[in-house]
């Protein structure tokens, strides 16, 4: 009988401060089979990460296992000493953290701290350490893999460090790779290389994985069975296919109906986020953690006693709700409730052949004269209508951010035109702007943490921005004003003396959304204002924006890597590549065939939680090029996978002009009619 690499049972873990012990993790459970990936996923907080540091046994001073076991490879982790510990983490058990920098240092090169892993666990020579590094970064498919060996970790961009650190794990040979959310800071198609590196570096060298995410998504296309955890518990477990195309358990169907998965719709299905707040650890409820926010919850049942994980259709398949017979796992969200399509008005943003240029010096430092020139935008040209969500995609570096600076006014267009309501605002600082203009075209930040500052609290600075656009009359107007936002983005009045310390990262976006909405804007420029948060806080936030701008009628830019989210947001999408507009259209255009070679493979790189959903599979390669300088003729053409079919080496030579494939549908393209009419779809 196969033996499991890795055996947790009822793991319960506490931290111990002066005043009380935290329960963070109760009655875990969990095995992995040589050779199998564990996906492990949940909400901020529920304990995931925990979990995993538990297993390096490396948890904070105050941290300690209260009761239950974990056994690696046989071995009960609580009685190695020190020693076996330092051998074993590394060589047989890596992990792999979410911010690759924090596992670099940025004083060695990269050849030194691979060959660094293998001289601390394995007594090889240099040559071979050497050796054995190069190889490594070979399997991990980065360019120049000599180059890579001689480069310091800041010349590399985030997805190649990733690879970095990925090989770095890897090169013992451990057999157990624990992934923290190893692709949440990287653009969708790097993320989709990340992944299927991961899948296929299992494969070669039969590591067994624990991968932890929030998202749904990679779980799917990554792992052979799932775990999924709530407020420190497992609540529902079992293999991939019988999980997702069959939950059992009330909090992961609230999670699938938090995403915006094939089908959904803004207007016609909307998504529901769950309701209320995953609660504190020394505050969580009787008997079912989930229970106050649990649609299907019965009194003097669900709150009586421990709820122990049960059989759940199969015995591999088990949930902790006591319910499973009795709800109709089949029935449509109740609260789910369409709404009436928002009628789009005239144009209120018109930007044409926007052009914004940064003048570098080669060598500035050393007093080199040689100038280069970074086209951060080039040549770009669109519309946005009142009432309107126009999505602007990409990949980092193409150019969204420096588009959305341009319009705000932090900086100035180097040709081409942008006006407002008429008004040309593409040369003006967004000091010499009237309050008028300022308000009316505000933004909302990727991350709710940066935007508030904690000396003050959140109804203070709410009312700062209305005393700001001059707006209120009285101390007392503006004081009603402020709690009347807060009503209009769901927080309880009561928060308006809180800090911002005190508030969770969905509950200081939404301060962020309501401080925007303070100056009545007629324009949002929504900066990933979503990718911060968990899923259900996401969705909470997503139909937050969606019901005030149907109210207000506000025109809203939603610059977003996350196309799930694009394809129920917005009314038309924009695809940027290295400043350049490549396609432009409507959301039923974009996502259908066909497409620029570069939107094919951005649709293809969205993970898909969707077990009946079907992807063909385009991986991107290459890095992005430097917009300080681009390849000449089309700006795709290093990366494109389709230009072996234009002939004449047009692709290497000329800029492509935009094409009109359908009434409002354009595509910066040199391929031919007859390659873009054969084009299948990437999702079906």
């Amino acid at each position: 009988m196969v033996e499991p690499i890795l055996e947790i049972k009822n793991l319960c873990i506490s931290f111990f401060t002066r005043a009380i012990e935290i329960p963070a993790v109760m009655d875990f459970s969990c095995t992995i089979m040589p050779g199998e990936a564990m996906g492990l996923v949940g909400e901020s907080g529920c304990g995931k990460s925990t979990v995993a540091l538990a297993i390096l046994r490396d948890l904070a001073r105050i941290g300690r296992i209260t009761s239950g076991s974990i056994r690696f490879n046989g071995r009960d982790m609580a009685t190695l000493d020190e020693a076996e510990l330092t051998r074993i983490r590394g060589s047989e058990i890596a992990m792999v953290y979410q911010e690759p920098m924090a596992s670099l240092n940025p004083t060695m090169k990269i050849g030194q701290q691979l060959t660094e892993v293998l001289f601390i666990h394995e007594k090889v020579s240099k040559a071979e350490a050497y050796a054995r590094a190069l190889e490594m970064v070979k399997a991990v498919r980065l360019p120049d893999p000599e180059r890579m060996m001689r480069s310091y970790p800041h010349q590399l961009s985030g997805g190649q460090q990733q690879r970095i650190v990925i090989a770095m794990a890897l090169l013992a040979n451990p057999k157990l790779l624990i992934l923290d959310e190893p692709t949440t800071a990287l653009d969708v198609t790097v993320e989709a290389g990340i992944v299927e590196l991961v899948k296929d570096l299992g494969k070669r060298f039969g590591t067994s994985m624990l991968f932890i995410s929030h998202n749904l998504g990679l779980i799917l296309e990554t792992c052979d069975r799932v775990t999924v955890m709530y407020s420190g518990e497992a609540v529902e477990t079992g293999p991939i296919d019988e999980v997702f195309g069959a939950v059992r358990h009330p909090y992961t169907q609230g999670l699938f109906r938090s995403m915006p998965l094939l089908g959904t719709n803004r207007n016609s299905s909307p998504l529901v986020p769950i309701p209320g707040q995953l609660p504190l650890p020394h505050e969580r409820p009787n008997g079912c953690n989930f229970g106050p926010r649990c649609s299907y919850f019965v009194d003097g049942q669900c709150n009586k006693a421990v709820i122990d994980m049960l059989p759940a259709g199969s015995a591999t398949h088990l949930s902790r709700c006591l319910r499973i017979e009795a709800i109709d796992w089949d029935a449509v969200a109740k609260s789910a409730v369409a709404n009436v399509p928002t009628v789009i008005g005239d144009n209120l943003l018109e930007v044409h052949s926007l052009k914004k240029h940064y003048q570098v010096a080669a060598s500035e430092l050393f007093g080199g004269r040689e100038a280069r020139t970074v086209k951060a935008v080039e040549d770009v040209s669109f519309n946005a209508r009142e009432a309107e969500t126009v999505a602007i995609v990409g990949e980092s570096g193409c150019g969204k951010s420096t588009l959305a600076k341009v319009l705000l006014g932090l900086e100035l267009a180097t040709g081409g035109t942008a006006s407002f309501d008429t008004t040309y605002i593409q040369a003006d600082p967004i000091d010499k702007r009237t309050t008028k203009l300022i308000s009316s075209v505000q933004m909302i930040f990727q991350n709710p943490f940066d935007t508030l500052n904690p000396s003050y609290s959140v109804g203070s600075q709410i009312i700062r921005t209305l005393e700001r656009f001059d707006i209120g009359s009285t101390t007392e107007e503006r004081q009603n004003m402020m709690l009347e936002l807060l009503d209009l983005v769901k927080l309880p009045r009561a928060f308006a003396t809180r800090m911002p310390r005190q508030l969770s990262g969905g509950q200081k976006q939404r301060i962020g959304v309501a401080r925007a909405f303070a100056g009545r804007p007629r324009m949002i420029i929504a900066d990933e204002p979503m990718s911060a948060l968990d899923v259900s806080v996401q969705a909470a936030i997503t139909e937050l924006l969606t019901n005030l701008q149907r109210n207000s009628r506000t025109t809203m830019l939603l610059i977003s890597h996350d196309l799930s989210l694009v394809r129920y947001l917005s009314d038309r999408v924009i695809v940027m590549y290295l400043g350049h507009i490549v396609e432009q259209g409507t959301t039923d255009q974009i996502f259908q065939p066909p497409y620029h070679p570069y939107t094919e493979a951005l649709l293809a790189a969205i993970p898909l939680a969707d077990t009946k959903a079907k992807k063909r599979k385009v991986v991107l390669e290459g890095e992005i090029p430097s917009a300080m300088s681009p390849p000449p003729g089309c700006p795709f053409q290093t990366r494109c996978h389709l230009k072996s079919n234009v002939s004449g080496g047009l692709c290497e030579t000329v800029v492509p002009p935009m094409r009109v494939l359908a009434e409002g549908h354009a595509i910066k393209c040199h391929l031919p009619t007859e390659v873009l009419d054969a084009m299948t779809p990437v999702i079906s």
